[in-house]
């Protein structure tokens, strides 16, 4: 091993925005539980299916659609 290394011609990590945020949430037993079921179909980590259902619904713009009942 070197005993100094020369960084002067380095570059910042360019895939440094694109690491991702570990988050808390929280969610139905139901919701869980289907994933799971999913994730046993495809080999696929339940965690990451969700992951990739998100991401697909930032890409594609999807709206949650939402509907309140009223309390008359």
């Amino acid at each position: 091993m070197k005993e100094e290394y020369d960084f002067s011609e380095s570059v910042k990590n360019p895939y440094i925005q694109k690491l991702n945020q570990e988050i808390t949430i929280r969610l139905d037993e139901e919701v869980i539980t289907y994933f799971q079921e999913l994730a046993e179909e495809t080999d696929i980590p339940y965690q990451s299916l969700i992951y990739l259902y998100l991401q697909d619904c930032v890409r594609s713009q999807r709206k949650l659609s939402l509907e309140w009942l009223s309390s008359i």
